[in-house]
């Protein structure tokens, strides 16, 4: 016990400032500096992307379901209710939901934009929670009559309609008339905003009844497709391959094989940024290794001198692997900190940063969705914190090795 005290008193007593040993702390101070911003940086960079993997495929999901099956011919699926009950009674499968999914144009006074139109029942969008807790303004159920309309708020604001306002819909195909082909418009009533925060939904996605959607795009008693929902997202492979031995001549889609391009880079993206920081950490190692290897040059004589007093090897090697150790914990500790602290609150600082630079630095119409996510995963940040450890105790031990074998004659005579 007294050795051990006698090796943290000396190890402390080493990482000192001196005029002597000025620079050698300067190095030091650089690679405590250097292992704090990696290791914040890291968890910052994880969390928030894994935040935005997340949020996105719980936006995508939520809005898409998990499962698409459409039909092969433009004249829809028929009995589409009783597919969709067949369907239900298979395991796994949490709900079915049958809809039109066309684009329209939507105008307003002298104002148009193209649009995703989503014929769906009331009870159907009533179940889907990413839309129906997400009511912004307007009343869900008025969504019962014929002519009813909702929409995202962002396509709301680009046409300045509020619920209670009417808006045109005019179909992508014509009505042939003996004058030549002539638009098909209908006019609906807008009943309700939604806001579930992803841009691309909230700007260009509207829902109508199903019934209005079949009479507008000539759909009559059919439906475009089936939505469907599973209880475990994660085992929708195995689903899906059971839909297509039992259905045919339709087309089925799950939504890894929809997103297969996106989720890869985001995983891909994911890997480079921590190996692009994990070489913020290992420089610093680095300038730890530099820094020992100078402090060991500049004790010499002391390493002399307690080695001929009785201390062993491996008592000057634990002095300085406590040293470095000390440097590269301590950093790793403030940075695993700070980074947890802004991960946590990354919503608040960003707001409070564009409020003072009067900028905004997270476009919904870019990123897709209109708050920075974050997500602090446990495992992840336990990995960075033993990566960084690993690395610490390795560039410590180096030089803790060169000075537990330094001869005490050698370095007694050349002083």
């Amino acid at each position: 016990m007294l050795t051990s005290r006698f090796e943290w008193m000396v190890a402390t007593r080493y990482l000192k400032p001196s005029k002597k040993e000025g620079f050698i702390s300067v190095i030091a101070g650089f690679s405590f500096l250097g292992i704090t911003l990696g290791v914040a940086a890291l968890i910052i960079v994880m969390s928030v992307m894994s935040g935005f993997r997340e949020k996105l495929l719980d936006n995508i999901l939520g809005f898409q379901g998990h499962i698409g099956i459409s039909a092969l011919t433009p004249q829809g699926l028929t009995d589409y209710d009783k597919g969709a009950d067949l369907i239900k009674g298979l395991p796994g499968i949490k709900s079915v939901t049958p809809l039109i999914d066309k684009q329209a144009m939507i105008t307003v006074q002298s104002q148009a934009q193209g649009a995703l139109v989503h014929g769906i029942r009331l009870e159907d969008l009533k179940a889907r929670k990413i839309v129906s807790d997400h009511i912004r303004y307007g009343d869900l159920s008025k969504f019962s009559q014929p002519n009813a309309l909702i929409m995202g708020v962002r396509m709301a604001e680009k046409l300045h309609v509020f619920p209670g306002d009417h808006v045109t819909l005019i179909a992508p195909d014509g009505q042939q008339t003996a004058f030549g082909t002539v638009p098909r418009m209908r006019r609906f009533e807008v009943v309700a905003l939604f806001e579930v925060g992803m841009h691309q939904y909230d700007s260009s996605v509207l829902f109508i009844p199903l019934s209005a959607a079949q009479a507008f795009f000539r759909l009559p008693d059919a439906a475009s497709g089936l939505e469907i929902f599973v209880n475990n997202p994660d085992q929708v492979s195995q689903i899906t391959h059971d839909l297509r031995s039992r259905l045919h001549n339709v087309r089925i889609l799950d939504w890894r094989q929809a997103n297969d391009q996106f989720a890869t880079a985001l995983e891909v993206e994911r890997n480079v940024m921590f190996i692009i920081l994990t070489l913020i950490i290992l420089v610093a190692a680095f300038n730890i290794i530099s820094s020992l290897i100078m402090l060991v040059k500049e004790k010499s004589q002391d390493i002399a001198i307690l080695r001929t007093m009785g201390a062993s090897r491996g008592t000057i090697m634990r002095i300085f692997f406590i040293s470095g150790s000390l440097i590269g914990v301590s950093g790793i500790v403030v940075g695993c900190t700070l980074g947890l602290s802004f991960a946590l609150n990354i919503e608040t600082i960003r707001q409070w940063i564009q409020a003072l630079t009067k900028t905004n630095l997270f476009s919904s119409e870019i990123y897709f969705l209109s708050q920075l996510p974050a997500k602090v995963d446990l495992v992840e940040v336990t990995t960075i914190v033993s990566t960084a450890l690993v690395l610490v105790f390795l560039a410590t031990w180096l030089p803790a090795r060169r000075a537990a074998r330094l001869n005490p004659v050698e370095a007694l005579r050349y002083e």
